[in-house]
């Protein structure tokens, strides 16, 4: 008896390691399935509300409110993005604050070969959603600073080229009205897809096949032995 069973303690030992990581993969999706539930519901109520004042701390998309003027001349775009048949960009734009550090302020998509865009003098109030500040990836897109053309949210990268240091590490995305004129301003806070619930099924799922697969053979192996 005791050797029939011997026989399956190396399978048990492969399986053990296998079970541990569809399992851990199935736990780690549903931290991020909890994350991105909370996250999604914070976005629906900052958007339900009204703009709050624009602090140097604010929590990710929170609708905020901020004052200053546009230094227009050290503009850069950020990304690309398709509409329809066109191929834009965004513009992101610096704000000077009076008493406040700087911040970049994405004005919106514009095509690539754009029109004429507005530049707004004087003292602005400008409406959006905090974006957080990112840094390049792996598989991220190289900028190119001689050009202001950046693919990453790096305000500290960004602040580097353009010669305004200081920038806050994050953005805010200016929104408004769908009108003519360009930038286009969103309209409406992102809302990232919530797909994670499907991850933890398949991770756990796979777990639990893995488990019956090896029980079901490990039954047959018994019987083969007896």
């Amino acid at each position: 008896m005791q050797s029939r069973w011997r026989r399956l303690l190396l399978p048990t030992l492969a399986l053990l390691p296998v079970l541990a990581i569809l399992a851990g993969l199935g736990t780690w999706q549903l931290q991020r399935l909890r994350w991105k539930t909370d996250l999604l519901a914070t976005i629906a109520a900052a958007e339900a509300g009204p703009p709050i004042p624009l602090t140097e701390h604010p929590q990710d998309y929170t609708k905020v409110f901020t004052e200053g003027r546009f230094r227009h001349e050290q503009a850069v775009t950020l990304g690309v993005e398709v509409r329809g048949a066109t191929l834009g960009t965004h513009l992101l734009v610096p704000l000077e604050r009076e008493g406040a550090p700087p911040l970049l302020v994405d004005r919106g998509w514009l095509p690539l070969e754009r029109g004429p865009v507005s530049q707004p003098e004087g003292i602005q109030r400008v409406e959006g959603y905090v974006r957080p500040g990112e840094t390049a990836g792996l598989f991220s897109a190289t900028d190119d600073p001689a050009t202001r053309r950046f693919y990453s949210l790096d305000p500290a990268a960004i602040g580097a080229a353009i010669g305004q240091p200081g920038l806050l590490p994050f953005a805010v995305v200016a929104m408004g009205p769908a009108g003519g004129t360009l930038p286009q301003p969103a309209q409406h806070l992102p809302r990232p897809p919530n797909s994670h619930l499907g991850y933890v099924i398949t991770w756990y799922g796979l777990a639990l096949s893995a488990l019956g697969v090896f029980i079901a053979w490990a039954r047959v192996r018994l019987k083969e032995s007896a």
